[in-house]
């Protein structure tokens, strides 16, 4: 599974990401499921490393991201779809840009499947669009709610599309992992790849 994490920016992304991955590497310990591989398919200068450093030195977090990011060339988007197309890895979680756009195109039609997180019903709905056209199977979508103070866990579709929101997502949270909205989706992934 190549599982492309897609939606609008600053919907919550890279946290959404972080906490997937530390749920699924505690998983993958527990020889649960396959280690969680990600790729970071964007230049916006949040590697793997931003959310750890945030929450435990969020001015050095700010700089390095400053430092880090730059503008999305041809270049960068065919290097992230090259390292989509050739990693080899059960289960790699992509985090792409929040825009549609050919870069992330080039990337995502090496995907195989697509989890989407946005604030807005239209936002998934464009989001799902997107996906749909390049192929990928939505297995998730998920509203990021900034301002509510829990998570909904929805039932799966018969579609098999995990629904549900997820609260607070926000950079140095050491809790995000812990989410409902999170485990579940974890699960659901794990279930996916069985």
């Amino acid at each position: 599974m190549k599982i492309i994490l897609a939606g609008p920016p600053r919907s919550g992304k890279s946290c959404l990401r972080f906490a997937l991955k530390e749920v699924l590497l505690n998983w993958s310990r527990q020889s649960l499921c396959p280690y969680p591989y990600v790729i970071t398919a964007c230049p916006d200068g949040e590697g793997a490393w931003h959310h750890q450093t945030a929450a435990s030195h969020p001015e050095l977090a700010l700089k390095l991201k400053t430092e880090n990011k730059a503008s999305f060339t041809p270049a960068h988007a065919q290097l992230y779809a090259d390292s989509v197309q050739k990693c080899i890895q059960p289960l790699v979680l992509v985090d792409i840009g929040g825009r549609m756009s050919a870069e992330n195109e080039l990337i995502c039609a090496h995907g195989t499947h697509a989890i989407l997180l946005a604030s807005e019903p239209q936002q998934i709905q464009a989001w799902r669009t997107f996906c749909h056209g390049l192929g990928l199977h939505v297995i998730a979508e998920i509203k990021s709610a900034l301002l509510d103070t829990t998570d909904h866990v929805n039932t799966t579709d018969l579609g098999g599309v995990f629904t549900g929101s997820i609260h607070r997502l926000e950079r140095g949270d050491a809790t995000l992992h812990t989410r409902p909205t999170v485990l579940a989706l974890a699960a659901h992934i794990v279930k996916l790849l069985v």
